[in-house]
């Protein structure tokens, strides 16, 4: 039981029925604040009955959290949901929560000696994150600088592509603008670190990416995500298997693009899109954005038996995200995902040499 996870879901419940904008967006601060908590939540509970005072957990919400800690459920919130007009809503955004770890889950998933998969030491480098040039705050010299101190070997900065505006995509003479100012970035880096070029690729609906062949030639990265259809119950099998089976492209990004509480994402046959993906030698993502966590642990095993490469990153819009890669190592750590499947845990040569390959391929 993630006790985090319940009880910031049922503060966010209690948010979402609340008729003050005041109080709602308290309460969200609280979930959020909840969800951030590095230890268990029963860890806050002092001698005297009381919580440990907390940022952005204020006294009404210390209310729920012990109520829940002492009988495992909030009657006061599902009293108040229960007599408003969103009972319906609140039980579909409770649909939409599964298999999403809190940070205290992530951590002690990556302390977990028992568990089996990659260790925070094997992981190498990011191979989507987002700058300046599309949609992210962070610029060029921010990611090497932030990569670098993390210990990494390389990172992939993967702006949007031109086919999504509403992103910032980047056109592609300005495309070849950044790998201008990425090679001065490697230059002066001296191989002790490799900014890759990328692209994060749209997905259209028809599963055919909205960048020519020789346009995806000219990027080191090519990651195709799906970012329309999120919400439709429609199958999409052969949506994903088409996007897989694109030559140059490399990582199936956020396969479902699902969100918290918010949307499922692709409804499909991921079996079917696994095993495609498999043949094509596309590593299926793990989005460790806290939002996102797409794919999750559960479809990761899928992923395993289909034979699948892996990719485990953030999806960075800003420096501080980049820990976000830390919730997909989680993932791949409770899913059993092999190392040397995960090609952010690769020599820089062999990872290279993967790349190129998917390049020159079709």
């Amino acid at each position: 039981m993630d006790l985090n996870a319940k009880i910031a879901a049922l503060l966010r419940d209690f948010a979402a029925v609340q008729t003050s904008k005041l109080k709602m967006w308290g309460y969200r601060r609280a979930a959020a604040a909840v969800l951030a908590l590095e230890e268990p939540i029963e860890t806050l509970l002092q001698p005297d009955g009381t919580l440990r005072k907390t940022p952005n957990i204020g006294p009404s919400s210390s209310r729920i959290i012990l109520e829940v800690l002492q009988t495992g459920t909030s009657a006061t919130v599902e009293q108040t949901i229960a007599g408003s007009d969103q009972v319906v809503d609140v039980d579909r955004r409770r649909g939409l929560r599964g298999h999403f770890l809190s940070r205290s889950q992530v951590v002690a998933a990556l302390k977990n000696r028992r568990l089996k998969g990659p260790r925070l030491a094997d992981y190498r480098g990011d191979l989507q994150m987002h700058s300046t040039w599309s949609d992210g705050t962070q610029t060029l010299d921010d990611i090497v600088r932030t990569g670098i101190a993390r210990g990494y070997q390389f990172c992939a900065v993967t702006d949007h592509s031109y086919g999504l505006p509403i992103a910032r995509g980047v056109s592609m003479q300005r495309l070849f603008e950044q790998h201008r100012a990425i090679d001065r970035i490697n230059a002066r880096a001296g191989g002790t670190f490799r900014l890759l070029k990328g692209i994060e690729a749209n997905i259209r609906a028809d599963g055919s990416v909205d960048m020519t062949p020789g346009e995806l030639r000219q990027l080191e990265v090519v990651v195709a995500a799906p970012h329309s259809g999120l919400r439709s119950a429609a199958d999409q099998t052969a949506r994903m298997i088409k996007a897989v089976a694109t030559p140059g492209v490399h990582i199936l990004g956020h396969p479902r693009g699902r969100k918290y509480g918010s949307r499922p994402g692709v409804s499909a046959d991921w079996e079917q899109v696994f095993e495609a993906a498999a043949r094509a030698n596309v590593a299926v993502e793990i989005d460790g954005d806290p939002h996102r966590q797409d794919i999750d642990y559960d479809l990761a095993a899928l992923a395993i038996h289909a034979g699948c490469l892996f990719a485990l990153d953030s999806d960075a819009h800003s420096t501080a995200e980049l820990s976000y890669a830390e919730t997909a190592v989680a993932h791949a750590r409770l899913a059993g995902v092999p190392p040397d499947r995960i090609v952010n845990c690769w020599p820089l040569d062999r990872l290279v040499e993967w790349l190129q390959a998917a390049r020159t391929s079709g």
